[in-house]
């Protein structure tokens, strides 16, 4: 515990810009919205610095900060609930895939895990555009498997990467 505190306590936002820098959440944005193309679903990508103390003392994990943060962010608020949340809690190195009901219902979360832990030998190996590129990649392709666009396909969510700073 204490740990983890001192991490999230003192995390260096210059690490988080050394890393994702702008022309990599530019890219990130391209991935998405081409992604958008090939099915019916709706991705977003977030990476959060650090956890608040509050947070820290009810010793949040990180798929309970995702699953708040897809709330927040209205994830669930798709036509066909087929949002999609990849989260990055970057303090703890956590990676974290959440996936609306309508989903949820058509692929399990095993799947959703494999890609996360996917992402992660990446970012261990200090390269984040590869192993977040690939983690498009891979929710694309389960995605376009499962949810087909139809006819109407309307963008319904940003596509903008989000950080989230302490």
């Amino acid at each position: 515990m204490v740990k983890r505190l001192f991490k999230h306590m003192f995390f260096p936002p210059l690490l988080l810009k050394k890393h994702f820098t702008r022309p990599l959440i530019e890219e990130i944005e391209t991935a998405i919205r081409d992604s958008e193309t090939w099915h019916s679903g709706e991705i977003r990508f977030v990476v959060e610095t650090a956890l608040p103390f509050s947070a820290l003392w009810k010793r949040k994990t990180a798929r309970q900060a995702a699953v708040d943060v897809f709330g927040h962010l209205r994830v669930w608020d798709t036509e066909q609930n087929s949002g999609v949340l990849i989260y990055l809690l970057f303090a703890d190195h956590d990676l974290e895939i959440v996936a609306d009901r309508g989903i949820a219902a058509k692929v399990e979360q095993a799947e959703w895990d494999d890609i996360a832990r996917h992402m992660e030998l990446h970012y261990r190996a200090g390269d984040f555009r590869k192993g977040t590129l690939e983690g498009i990649s891979r929710v694309t392709e389960l995605l376009a498997r499962h949810f087909p666009p139809g006819e109407r396909n309307p963008n319904e969510l940003s596509d903008k990467p989000v950080i989230l700073e302490k």
